[in-house]
């Protein structure tokens, strides 16, 4: 068996490592940007923690009723699992690989985890590398594993706090981040390469009006005429032969 490759070491270099943390990071107890399972003993409490979960993993435009994982939801709300077992699944989730890993290559699959996982951006481009072989060498289900298991997502979250965006920005939010990227969204049909769609029409709408003048016009009047005088003629014995039995009855 061939062996994972270890995670190639790279310096935490970037313009956020000179900003301001948000939430914990900061010891702000009052962050709004926190949504802890011990804070939330409500339905409602839950429900909100929950909708922000959604919103932090799959982002701000996949918050839709067909995304959620009603199972995980349920263990959630039962507390037979964690915070961090709930990202777990819905990152290993069949709705997340289809959204998110099937439309990106690995490095913009590292800046998209790293952002919604960690609640960072990569540092650099060496970071994005290491991981991106981490993706290509672990396969999907262990790079998640990777980073929810790893000491920074346990210092900065641990197993109750919903990973939220830990430093701040000049551009959108985290949670607009678009889940593909410009390849995957190159190669989606243009509007102009739809022209061959046409849209539903009753079937009786495809159907051309009967014309009359062009029925006489066009018609072959030897196979009319054959076939009105064979009709003429199976009309006429039905009726002689109804006649008869009846005066014979």
């Amino acid at each position: 068996m061939g062996t994972t490759l270890p995670l190639l070491e790279y310096k935490p270099t970037t313009q956020d490592q000179r900003v301001q943390s948000f939430g914990k990071a900061d010891l702000n107890e009052d962050s709004p940007y926190l949504y802890r399972i011990e804070d939330s003993s409500t339905r409602t409490e839950i429900d909100t923690l929950i909708w922000a979960t959604y919103r932090q993993v799959f982002n701000e435009q996949e918050t839709l009723q067909f995304n959620r994982q009603i199972t995980l939801e349920t263990q959630l709300k039962n507390r037979s699992i964690t915070v961090r077992d709930f990202i777990r699944g819905l990152a290993k989730s069949e709705r997340f690989y289809r959204l998110v890993v099937e439309a990106n290559n690995n490095y913009r699959l590292v800046e998209v985890c790293l952002k919604r996982l960690l609640g960072r951006s990569p540092y650099n481009k060496e970071e994005t590398i290491a991981w991106s072989i981490q993706v290509a060498t672990l396969g999907w289900s262990k790079f998640v594993d990777a980073l929810i298991d790893s000491a920074e997502y346990s210092e900065a979250f641990g197993d109750n706090t919903v990973p939220y965006q830990r430093k701040r920005v000049t551009e959108r939010p985290y949670s607009f981040t678009p889940r593909y990227g410009a390849d995957y969204r190159d190669r989606l049909p243009k509007q102009g390469e739809l022209k061959f769609v046409q849209p539903f029409k009753p079937q009786f709408e495809q159907f051309e009006r009967f014309n009359w003048e062009k029925f006489v016009r066009t018609s072959d009047w030897k196979t009319v005429t054959a076939v009105s005088v064979s009709t003429l003629g199976l009309i006429f014995f039905l009726l002689l032969f109804f006649a008869v039995n009846g005066s014979i009855g």
